[in-house]
């Protein structure tokens, strides 16, 4: 027990680590080729932090561990908005421009709706399942989302919210080389943190449901915090909400689709209630950001909700 513990410790460490190496270069790399800060958070650093999300549900389908594979997803939906964007904004409040209120956040909700009406077949009637055809229609609006996201840049003049983020121009091999460094580090703690954690949760004699949708989604997600409160101790906000937006379109459209083409996801444990707590996640920062920012207010508020939500499935697992 000691052990795995000491494991915990220094895996999180590693993804710290890891995440703010990730940041400094991806904004360096931003900076020189004029991309903005939102667009190099949901394209780069959104996508890289979600790389172990992808490992552990492609492998749970080819087990054919359905709760691993749909559960890790829509866990980590959830957990990215109340858990990671909400202690983001408490640190900073988060700036929402026009672009993200026409775009990002409205096709991020719109996936979370296809991903339950998918997940559920409303479309045919048949049992639950994700099928192959499924999984390519994800992938379609994932190859969608990254073509619009970067015509999108080259037509709009990038947001620079404050100078506070790396401002020494560096050669951009080197900001490469952080940001694939940073990466790789993230990805070997991850992997660590979770196997260990999933170890120690088994132990406790608890459904893999539960540990998928709670502990396995959360290790997965720590990528995603790392970078985000990163980015938001360096206040560059637009990189911190471009990372969650990014990193939950991202988890829907390809990891859920190249899940689905290995192997249907049919069945599992993963309940209504689950995706709809998913889908209410995605609209909370629509919702906030008609205000032009996510508060510190706003960032408690959400924290408590995925508190609650926490709560409410610990003693779903304690009556089962």
């Amino acid at each position: 027990m000691n052990m795995e513990i000491v494991i915990l410790l220094v895996s999180l460490l590693a993804i710290v680590w890891g995440a703010n190496n990730l940041v400094n270069g991806a904004v360096q790399i931003a900076q020189r080729y004029k991309i903005s800060d939102f667009v190099i958070g949901a394209a780069i650093v959104g996508i890289g932090t979600s790389f172990p999300e992808l490992v552990v549900s492609v492998y749970g389908a080819i087990q054919g561990k359905v709760d691993v594979a749909i559960g890790n997803v829509v866990g980590s939906n959830i957990f990215n908005v109340l858990g990671i964007l909400g202690l983001t904004a408490v640190l900073c409040p988060i700036v929402v421009d026009k672009a993200n209120m026409r775009f990002e956040l409205p096709f991020c909700i719109g996936v979370s709706i296809l991903a339950i009406l998918l997940a559920f077949n409303y479309f045919n009637g048949s049992p639950v399942m994700i099928s192959r055809i499924d999984g390519l229609m994800f992938l379609a609006f994932f190859a969608f989302y990254m073509w619009l996201s970067f015509r999108k840049n080259d037509q709009e003049i990038p947001v620079q919210e404050q100078p506070s983020c790396t401002t020494t121009k560096r050669n951009p091999i080197f900001s490469a080389l952080q940001v694939l460094v940073g990466l790789s580090v993230l990805v070997a703690g991850c992997h660590y943190f979770v196997d260990t954690a999933a170890l120690l949760a088994t132990q406790l004699g608890v459904n893999e449901a539960f540990i998928s949708i709670t502990l396995i989604a959360c290790g997965t997600s720590m990528p995603e915090m790392a970078a985000s409160l990163a980015a938001a101790f360096k206040k560059n906000t637009q990189l911190a909400l471009g990372n969650i937006i990014g990193s939950n379109i991202f988890n829907i459209t390809f990891i859920l689709g190249v899940s689905s083409l290995v192997s249907p996801l049919s069945g599992g444990g993963i309940v209504m209630t689950d995706y709809l707590v998913m889908l209410a996640a995605a609209i909370v920062p629509l919702i906030l950001g008609f205000s032009g920012k996510i508060s510190r207010v706003s960032g408690f508020l959400m924290f408590g909700g995925l508190v609650l939500y926490l709560a409410f499935l610990l003693q779903q697992q304690m009556t089962a």
